[in-house]
C-alpha cells in the first residue's frame, strides 16, 4: 500500500479527528520501526521500541464495517508486533469513539488512564483519550 491508498482511506474513515496526508503516512513509514499490517479495505499502522507496540492508527473503510475486518486487522497488528519483539501493547482512543473501543476490550485490551484534552476534533472540541493496554506475550 503507498501512502497515498493509506491516505485515502484514513480521510474516508477518520470523520471526527483530522485524517493523515499522504506525508503523514510516507515520513512515518520511512521510520524502521513503523510498519503496516492489512489491505485497502483495512489497516493498521504501528511501531515497536524495544518491546513496547504502539497501535499509531487503525481504520476500516465505514462502507465495509461491522464484517469482522477490523477485529482481524487488530490481530495482525497484535501478530505482527509480537513477530518485531513486543510483548507489550499501547493505544490512544477517543472517550467519544465508543465502537473502537468495544473493539479492543473485543480483543484483550484493558483501560490503564486517560490522557486529558488529547484529541482535537474537526468540530473543534477537544476531548480525552482512553489509553489502554494489551500484554502481548504468548
Amino acid at each position: 500500500m503507498t501512502p497515498q491508498e493509506l491516505a485515502d482511506l484514513h480521510h474516508k474513515a477518520m470523520t471526527e479527528t483530522r485524517p493523515w496526508t499522504d506525508a503523514d503516512f510516507a515520513d512515518l513509514l520511512a521510520q524502521p520501526d513503523v510498519f503496516v499490517v492489512g489491505d485497502l479495505r483495512s489497516f493498521a499502522l504501528g511501531r515497536v521500541v524495544l518491546d513496547e507496540a504502539e497501535l499509531l492508527t487503525i481504520v476500516t473503510d465505514p462502507d465495509l464495517r461491522r464484517q469482522g475486518l477490523g477485529a482481524q486487522t487488530l490481530s495482525a497488528f497484535d501478530t505482527e508486533a509480537v513477530a518485531r519483539g513486543a510483548v507489550m501493547g499501547f493505544l490512544e482512543v477517543s472517550v467519544e469513539n465508543q465502537a473502537a473501543t468495544a473493539l479492543y476490550l473485543r480483543s484483550g485490551w484493558t483501560r490503564a488512564g486517560t490522557r486529558k484534552r488529547y484529541y482535537h476534533l474537526q468540530d473543534g472540541r477537544v476531548v480525552d483519550a482512553l489509553v489502554m493496554s494489551r500484554s502481548l506475550a504468548q
